[in-house]
């Protein structure tokens, strides 16, 4: 990574160049393409370094069968409920608020209540939110373009 010290050097002096109207319009540029990026890794059931999300727990054998058929965070990810917004100086991919609990619990694997009178349950860490490489070259490409 210290050998692209000068090059991010140079692409924050552009960056700096731009007017604030011209950076609000890349960061929201860039916001939309990590977001596309990210459904399509929670679609493929993955996290951002390329390795499966934990599978969910067995279901009792008396349960009734073929109960759960849809995959994994298939509401999650559409764009109702993960936003892409950017201003001058970030770009940002979050849940809303309805979601950013289950998100938050799945994110970390931390401990949640699946409903009102059941026992606390830890989660696996199944990370929805992430860079990778191939993220990190999508937002190089878009500000080359950019500028």
């Amino acid at each position: 990574m210290t050998e692209f010290k000068p090059f991010e050097n140079e692409l924050a002096g552009l960056l700096a160049a731009l007017s604030p109207a011209g950076r609000r319009r890349l960061t929201v540029d860039i916001a939309k393409k990590l977001r596309q990026q990210q459904q399509q890794r929670i679609k493929a059931q993955k996290n951002p370094d390329g390795s499966p999300y934990a599978k969910r727990k067995p279901q009792p054998l008396r349960a009734k069968k073929g109960r759960i058929k849809r995959e994994m965070f298939a509401k999650l990810r559409t764009n109702r409920y993960m936003k892409a917004s950017g201003n001058d100086s970030a770009a940002v991919v979050e849940f809303t608020d309805k979601v950013q609990r289950i998100a938050r619990v799945h994110q970390y694997g931390l401990k949640d209540k699946p409903a009102r009178n059941r026992p606390d349950i830890v989660y696996p860490r199944r990370l929805l939110l992430g860079l990778n490489k191939e993220d990190i070259v999508m937002i190089e490409d878009v500000i080359f373009k950019h500028l």
